[in-house]
């Protein structure tokens, strides 16, 4: 990364500052709706499922959920981002969904620089030169990773969670044992026992995790 795209990206950081406060003021000013007529398109790898909210010349804003969570995450906040002008676009990311690989001898790939990769390719696909990106999770690295290797794909940037591009070398270093016990479920999945546990057992693992993060939620049935 070169200091221009540094600074690029900077600016683009600054900028979305700016567009997280019309973000806020418009997610408090309406009542909550669902989604409604999903769309398909083929992008990149994949054919991906999307919901669209909004009027076809607005600002275009993807929202991009994390996991073991799905576009839902996003069925409050889209609707009244739309009514205030917005163009929402909501897609499952790979592996989510109705968003299928377009071929089956494509590597599959879960790294957020992938995801990162998907959402260049639904906005060629869509037509889209330059977007807000937001997310949250796994979908806030990802919309980090596009900001910073695409900065003039980014209108704007709304990152929730923490979730920011992180340093392979200090990911090697030890936390205290509080710390890992809270990532026990990446250990459990580089073994072949959590794959083949997660693919048994989607549901239960999905709800853990929720309750494990929100312990004073009140879920419904799964």
């Amino acid at each position: 990364m070169n200091r221009r795209r540094f600074l690029t990206t900077t600016a683009i950081t600054l900028a979305g500052t700016q567009f997280f406060g019309r973000f806020l003021k418009a997610a408090t000013t309406m009542p909550d709706n669902t989604f409604e007529n999903l769309k398909q398109v083929d992008a990149g790898v994949l054919n991906v499922g999307y919901a669209e909210l909004g009027p076809g010349a607005g600002t275009p804003a993807i929202l991009l959920h994390g996991w073991p969570y799905d576009i839902h995450s996003f069925v409050d906040v889209a609707p009244r981002l739309a009514s205030n002008g917005y163009r929402v676009i909501v897609p499952y990311v790979r592996g989510f969904g109705t968003t299928r690989f377009l071929s089956s001898d494509t590597v599959r790939n879960g790294q957020p620089s992938a995801v990162a990769a998907d959402v260049i390719a639904l906005m060629d696909a869509l037509h889209i030169d330059k977007a807000i990106l937001a997310g949250f999770d796994w979908g806030a690295r990802s919309a980090d990773i596009v900001a910073a290797l695409w900065p003039e794909r980014c209108k704007a940037l709304v990152s929730v969670s923490g979730y920011l591009i992180g340093s392979q070398e200090a990911g090697r270093t030890p936390l205290p044992p509080n710390a890992e016990l809270q990532w026990w479920y990446q250990y459990y999945f580089a073994t072949e026992r959590g794959r083949a546990g997660y693919e048994k057992y989607r549901k239960d693992f999905a709800r853990l995790i929720w309750q494990l993060a929100s312990p004073k939620w009140k879920f419904g049935s799964l």
